[in-house]
């Protein structure tokens, strides 16, 4: 039972108002899929942008914009379309421990994909996956379907999390809040339509959980699939079908508002 349930929702409720918002976008990674309007561009780097956010946000945006330009500005023709020659022009592309086998791999990975499948959404499915609570397993048949590969380099593996290596996956979870999410803010995109918001895990960096625990929607000590599972299920009590909502009020508070929260 969560203490001062009413206050704490008055206050989650509002921060989330806060954030929610065009505003949010300006300085944020999920600013560089807002710059296409075609689904597959919108996925294809919407999701690598999420696997390169860590660092500092204004770096995560400088390496997702580079590649973008050498993509020619349009990521899913050029995956389609792209020939071994034209691979020479990433060799100079990373973002701190990614480097050009990784960049490699996930252009290999996304071509034979989209040779046969519409959305990228597709490769979270399973048969059954309506009737999951959350996205765990979704979660775990993607990291197995991505490295279904006899080419997959093993260093790769590091930057796609999975549950079953107990990792909270916080950037994957927030890829899927960004393609699952809508609503009429226009942050979010809800471009997914299989996979529902209230299965949807919160992302759990440094910042939400710093705020997280200071509001007592946190009480495991260690930091792992578990403590996202903890923390969703807590901000459920205040929106089940839709409490990853909450991400924008836990992140903004802890990383806008530095010096602490007012509640």
């Amino acid at each position: 039972m969560i203490k001062n349930h009413a206050a704490l929702k008055l206050y989650l409720d509002k921060q989330y108002h806060l954030y929610n918002k065009p505003d949010f976008i300006l300085n944020d990674p999920i600013s560089i899929p807002h710059r296409f309007s075609k689904l597959q561009d919108i996925e294809i780097i919407g999701f690598w942008t999420s696997v390169l956010a860590w660092g500092q946000r204004k770096t995560i945006i400088n390496s997702a914009n580079t590649l973008i330009q050498l993509m020619d500005n349009a990521p899913h023709d050029f995956i389609i379309n792209y020939t071994e020659n034209d691979l020479f022009r990433f060799s100079e592309f990373k973002h701190r421990t990614f480097n050009l086998t990784d960049t490699l791999y996930f252009l290999h990975y996304f071509k034979k994909f989209y040779s046969s499948h519409t959305s990228l959404e597709e490769a979270f499915l399973f048969e059954g996956f309506e009737m999951e609570e959350t996205v765990e397993n979704m979660l775990r048949n993607f990291h197995i379907q991505f490295f279904d590969d006899i080419d997959a380099p093993h260093r790769t593996r590091k930057h796609i999390p999975t549950p079953a290596s107990k990792s909270t996956c916080k950037r994957i979870n927030m890829f899927l809040r960004w393609m699952v999410r809508e609503d009429t803010s226009g942050v979010d995109f809800g471009i997914w339509k299989k996979i529902k918001p209230k299965q949807l895990i919160c992302p759990l960096d440094v910042h939400v959980e710093r705020v997280a625990r200071k509001l007592n929607l946190i009480e495991r000590k260690q930091t792992d699939w578990l403590t996202a599972l903890e923390l969703t299920k807590n901000l459920s009590a205040f929106d089940v079908n839709d409490p990853v909502k909450y991400d924008f009020a836990l992140f903004g508070t802890g990383v806008i508002e530095k010096n602490g929260m007012i509640f």
